[in-house]
């Protein structure tokens, strides 16, 4: 078999990519390793940025998102017993996000391709990417028991940061930098109204919480925990009970509880890689770059990648120039790392850090109170919260 552009992986990032590249001509088969069902079974972040919002919309995925989706102009910091809200709207001139979950992202991608009749093949066991320093890469995987080859001119590696992509580029070409964090989340979806209309980040002595949403009637808690922490650990009336102790008084006397319908724990950690490029191999998303959920950046960091990748290989393939493709690591790069600072920034606010002391816990008492007195420290916060431009 033979394609333009192979995309590796079905997550919002391959689907977006493959959108996008169908609409525009562009020939391009997706692998992925799991099945369908499993891809969309995966519980994910879903606060958008208005240029994730303007990328599905180009897609001509974004009806459902228009009709369903929750337009937030502001978010809530909860802190000694009272709320804070940064005014998104106000302090950055009309500017807002839109809350819409991940998983409904990928479903309406994967609606978007079965309707365009562009190749998928799910359930691509032992993918190996070959060739990428040469003019004619391939992929070679087995599907159904069959061994087979994918010639392409490009390969998009949007497999996440488990995913084979990352792991085809020689060592000694690609740098990384990591930052692990001594605590996870631990989330629950319950079918439950939201305790506010908008999101509230709880900074409590006895650890983070967050009240999200995935619609009006469906919310998404969280609670900072240790690594050592299993989910059985946490029945349904612990998570509650604690979650009442970490919110403000009228949170806790306004949560409405239930029977969580799905539950658990995620570590957290910032991590790149660099270059996204090596040869005719790009990467894009989680294969390149992990950030802590605080900051709300991992789906948008994948459709800002999508936007630089799209554009270049357009360049390419409709008039011949490939200076998209030279600079796409670059430009990328150059995102991610603001997205970095501000997750990292977000996170080293709000939770508590086992190591700190007495002294660090005065710093970030003193940041918080300085982020709630000062317009200027309010604006760089939604400037970063709704999204850096492209």
């Amino acid at each position: 078999m033979r394609t333009q552009v192979a995309i590796i992986g079905a997550g919002p990032a391959g689907l977006l990519l493959g959108q996008l590249l169908t609409r525009a001509g562009i020939d391009n088969l997706i692998l992925e390793q799991r099945t369908p069902e499993y891809v969309l079974g995966r519980i994910r972040a879903g606060v958008l940025e208005q240029g994730a919002v303007d990328l599905l919309d180009e897609a001509g995925v974004g009806a459902r998102l228009h009709a369903e989706g929750l337009v937030h102009g502001g978010i809530e910091i909860s802190w000694a017993g009272g709320r804070h809200r940064i005014d998104l709207n106000g302090l950055i001139g009309g500017k807002h996000v839109v809350v819409y979950g991940q998983t409904e992202v990928t479903r309406d991608l994967m609606e978007a391709r079965a309707a365009s009749g562009a190749p998928s093949v799910y359930e691509a066991e032992d993918a190996r990417v070959q060739g990428i320093d040469g003019e004619r890469p391939s992929v070679r995987y087995r599907h159904r028991g069959e061994a087979r080859t994918l010639e392409c001119d490009f390969v998009a590696g949007c497999d996440g940061f488990h995913g084979v992509c990352r792991q085809s580029v020689p060592a000694s070409s690609l740098r990384t930098y990591e930052r692990v964090y001594p605590f996870g989340w631990l989330g629950v979806l319950a079918d439950v109204p939201p305790v506010s209309a908008e999101l509230i980040y709880a900074s409590h002595e006895r650890g983070f919480a967050l009240c999200s949403m995935r619609s009006r009637t469906r919310s998404r808690y969280y609670l900072q925990c240790t690594l050592a922490e299993r989910v059985e650990e946490w029945p349904d009336e612990r998570f509650w009970a604690e979650l009442v102790r970490r919110l403000d008084p009228r949170a806790a006397a306004d949560l409405v509880t239930g029977p969580s319908i799905e539950k658990s724990i995620a570590p957290l950690r910032s991590f790149v890689a660099e270059p996204m490029r090596c040869g005719r191999l790009f990467l894009a998303g989680d294969a390149a770059h992990i950030v802590p959920p605080t900051g709300a950046k991992g789906l948008n960091l994948a459709a800002s990648d999508v936007r630089y990748l799209f554009d270049a290989l357009l360049a390419h393939y409709r008039h011949g120039r490939d200076e998209g493709l030279n600079a796409y690591s670059e430009r990328a790069l150059r995102r991610v790392w603001k997205a970095e600072r501000f997750s990292w920034w977000m996170t080293l606010l709000l939770h508590r850090f086992p190591d700190h002391g007495p002294f660090g816990d005065k710093i970030q008492l003193a940041e918080l109170q300085y982020l709630f007195d000062s317009r200027a420290a309010q604006a760089v916060l939604a400037e970063n919260y709704v999204g850096l431009p492209y």
